[in-house]
């Protein structure tokens, strides 16, 4: 990942990029707001920003949303100032962090943030399979189209086929279509033209130039606006974009690689998602399997997420038990992958010995059996919409807060559980996350 940090940090500026060094970013840095906006305005990109809390934040964080420049902020303070940090959080920062800079804290953000974790654990002969596969193709330059169910390791595979291509030298760029709004989206794709839209107070680089020479990933891409659609197919087809406002093209030498989660014929046939563009991106087609048909790689990824979050969290390092993992074997993990990670940090946050057993992972009422066998909640004189909250109240607390596990696992846009989450607080409901 790209990190840029803005600012002295009071001087640990060193210590904090040796930290994000040491986790694995690339760290950039400018002294104030306008040359931190600068950076970002010319394409030279970063998927985080940490800023002194010193500067004016705020008129950093309206500026991005003014310019319609789509990252995530971290404010940075000596001393823990909550009126400064609370504004900085209203204005639109994801954390607020103390200095002098911890190295777990800041390694824990960093992966909050930005999810990134390229490791591609398998034992399973059909991961190995695809594995196999995706060394054969990486080095061409067909687009390729990952499909399968949400939390799958559909981005890690990406970012796997990037790192064995001709590329791999050049940018990685992953842009989430389903979690940026519409008319935001065109402005981060493609850029934008000084003056083109009220806040363009400078030319601003889309992603497509960011990743010039490298790798595009469009995650989720069945979730753009089919009037995007049409833009993107040109992009796709002729390697030429135009930014919003311009009418001057650019040519762009880049790979594509999109990912869904979504049977993408029946989106094509639904008319939400066009034919040509489909047929463009989908030169080659990588599946990724559920968790539940490669069981094989269910004890090798439980064992790295448990080493994991006991170094994150300095906890005393924990086993598995056999009945444990048993549990895990039969568990039909309808959120993959992902739901298996959520599920190893909780173990070994509630594990009491150095054990970790399966009421650690499952509670009380064990784990959902991959026959889906057993009784099942009472459901018959409840309302749709009670049952609805109650399910993604429940998924909400099983990842821990994190929205964009949830909505994965609900098969849900991360917009669609911002509305529902904005609804329930607006009606007082009560939940730790809301």
């Amino acid at each position: 990942m790209r990190l840029l940090i803005v600012g002295s940090l009071n001087g640990y500026v060193s210590s904090a990029a040796k930290i994000a060094i040491n986790s694995g970013a690339k760290v950039s840095h400018v002294p104030e707001i306008d040359a931190g906006l600068e950076s970002l305005r010319s394409g030279k990109g970063a998927d985080m920003v940490m800023v002194d809390l010193t500067l004016d934040i705020v008129r950093f964080l309206t500026a991005l949303k003014n310019e319609r420049i789509v990252i995530p902020v971290v404010a940075c303070g000596v001393n823990p100032d909550p009126d400064r940090a609370a504004e900085a959080i209203r204005a639109g920062a994801k954390e607020y962090i103390t200095l002098p800079p911890d190295p777990e804290l800041i390694a824990a953000v960093l992966q909050a943030v930005t999810r990134e974790d390229l490791h591609v654990i398998h034992n399973d002969p059909k991961t190995k399979q695809i594995l196999t596969f995706a060394n054969r193709i990486a080095p061409s330059e067909a687009n390729i189209l990952i499909t399968g169910e949400s939390g799958t390791g559909k981005e890690i595979m990406a970012n796997y086929i990037h790192q064995q291509s001709k590329r791999r030298e050049r940018p990685f760029i992953s842009i989430n279509c389903a979690a940026i709004p519409e008319n935001l989206l065109e402005s981060e794709l493609f850029g934008h033209e000084k003056g083109s839209f009220t806040g363009a107070i400078a030319r601003r680089i889309g992603k497509f130039e960011e990743a010039s020479g490298g790798t595009l990933l469009l995650d989720e891409v069945t979730e753009m606006h089919p009037r995007l659609q049409a833009k993107l197919l040109r992009a796709v087809q002729e390697r030429v974009i135009d930014r919003v406002g311009s009418a001057h093209p650019v040519r762009i030498d880049i790979r594509i690689i999109a990912t869904s989660n979504r049977n993408m014929l029946e989106a094509v046939k639904a008319q939400e998602f066009r034919e040509d563009l489909y047929f463009r991106l989908n030169v080659v087609n990588i599946n990724m399997p559920s968790l539940r048909e490669r069981v094989g790689d269910i004890e090798p990824l439980a064992k790295y997420f448990i080493q994991k979050y006991c170094e994150l969290n300095l906890i005393t390092p924990k086993n598995l038990s056999t009945t444990a993992l048993n549990s895990l074997l039969t568990h039909s993990w309808p959120g993959n992958v992902r739901e298996l990670e959520n599920s190893m940090h909780r173990a070994v946050l509630m594990a009491q010995e150095d054990t970790i057993m399966p009421e650690d992972i499952f509670g009380l009422n064990g784990p959902v059996q991959g026959d889906r066998s057993g009784s099942s909640p009472i459901l018959v004189g409840r309302k749709v919409s009670e049952v609805e909250r109650e399910l993604i109240l429940h998924t909400l607390d099983h990842c821990l807060g994190n929205r964009t596990h949830a909505a994965n696992i609900l098969g849900i846009s991360i917009r669609t559980l911002r509305n529902k989450l904005k609804e329930y607080s607006d009606s007082n409901i009560p939940s730790t996350y809301l």
